[in-house]
């Protein structure tokens, strides 16, 4: 890799790994004769035609073997990058490939990187998924049990009937959540295969299919939706689908932890190369210390809505993969308990 990194520090053969194998041939192939000429010429010696072919032999020879010597070191980071993905394929190295260099051969070792990193960091989630789907389903399963057990052993009727409805209570929570489990990993694997690319969209079709789709949950609280937007079309690389999911989820939220009669605003507007997003309530907001917190998959700061509306803690987490993905910024800001909460999204503008 010495020789790689050296070529890579020369400013004409930085962003090019064809030219480096290129400029070490064209070395390879001229000093040699090159230096036959200097030695012909200046020196005061008079070499016969045979010599002259003979050094011109052995000259060419060493040049040759020297430059096939420097192309094979040349190489050297493919044959790192294949033995970092061996290594890892059979024995889970996570290795620690340089992601500075800016030619094809750099581009490759920075891909297989990341690559690796995604992989992990997937595996990583899932296991996290596994346990707790487990810890979880065991919870809700155990209720059931003991509260079966109570009916065989009690005689009242009417405290057979509690706890009956309490086993229907537990096990339509523990049906809500496997399907909110399976809804996560139905979004997540939506989102990877999401092609990143430049899209226009119509920010008044993305507002009108939120506000149909809000129209009952806005009327049955009785809250005021207030969206501000002058935009009318705009290109950005996320697309137009799951866009409107991201604000939808977030005014879904912010519907859910805000008090009847009150009122949502949301601002959508240009500033500088960015599309700027706020979801304002004056809901029961947070603490902003924990705000880290939210966008947890399952978060633990999960409550009830101001309407006993259940949550599953995925909504805000999805937001929050969908946005990173597509090279955007998600946060949110509260003053407080019962102060309200504004959430602020960002993505790269273009023309």
């Amino acid at each position: 890799m010495n020789l790689y990194n050296n070529l890579s520090s020369i400013s004409f053969l930085k962003k090019s790994y064809t030219l480096k194998f290129f400029f070490v041939a064209f070395l390879g192939i001229h000093i040699p004769l090159i230096g036959l000429i200097f030695t012909v010429v200046l020196s005061k010696d008079n070499f016969s035609s045979g010599t002259i072919l003979l050094a011109t032999l052995l000259l060419t020879l060493i040049a040759t073997g020297i430059t096939l010597y420097v192309i094979n070191k040349l190489i050297k980071p493919i044959e790192y990058a294949s033995r970092a993905l061996v290594n890892y394929k059979t024995n889970r190295d996570v290795p620690n490939l340089p992601m500075h260099y800016e030619d094809e051969a750099g581009l490759l070792l920075s891909n297989i990187q990341d690559t690796i990193n995604e992989n992990e960091n997937y595996l990583v989630q899932k296991q996290d998924l596994i346990y707790l789907l487990t810890h979880d389903i065991k919870n809700f399963a155990s209720q059931p049990i003991s509260l079966a057990n109570l009916i065989l052993e009690e005689d009242d009727a009417a405290s057979r009937k509690e706890y009956a409805n309490l086993i229907i209570d537990s096990s339509s929570k523990q049906v809500d959540f496997l399907e909110a489990f399976i809804s996560l990993l139905k979004e997540e694997e939506e989102i990877a295969k999401t092609e990143i690319t430049k899209r226009k969209i119509s920010m008044k079709s993305v507002i009108a299919t939120i506000e149909e789709q809000l129209e009952l949950k806005l009327t049955e609280k009785e809250i005021k939706l207030d969206i501000d937007c002058k935009l009318d079309e705009v290109v950005l690389y996320i697309n137009e689908l799951l866009l409107t999911r991201v604000l939808y989820n977030l005014i879904s939220n912010a519907i859910k932890f805000s008090h009847p009669e009150s009122e949502i605003k949301v601002s959508i507007k240009k500033v500088q190369h960015q599309i700027e997003i706020h979801v304002e309530d004056a809901g029961i907001g947070f603490d902003n210390s924990k705000k880290a917190l939210l966008f947890d998959k399952f978060s633990s700061m999960g409550r009830m809505g101001t309407a006993k509306e259940t949550t599953t803690g995925i909504g805000l987490y999805l937001c929050s993969q969908i946005v990173k993905k597509f090279h955007g910024t998600i946060d949110a800001s509260s003053l407080g308990e019962n102060k309200g909460a504004t959430f602020k999204v960002d993505f790269e503008l273009f023309n």
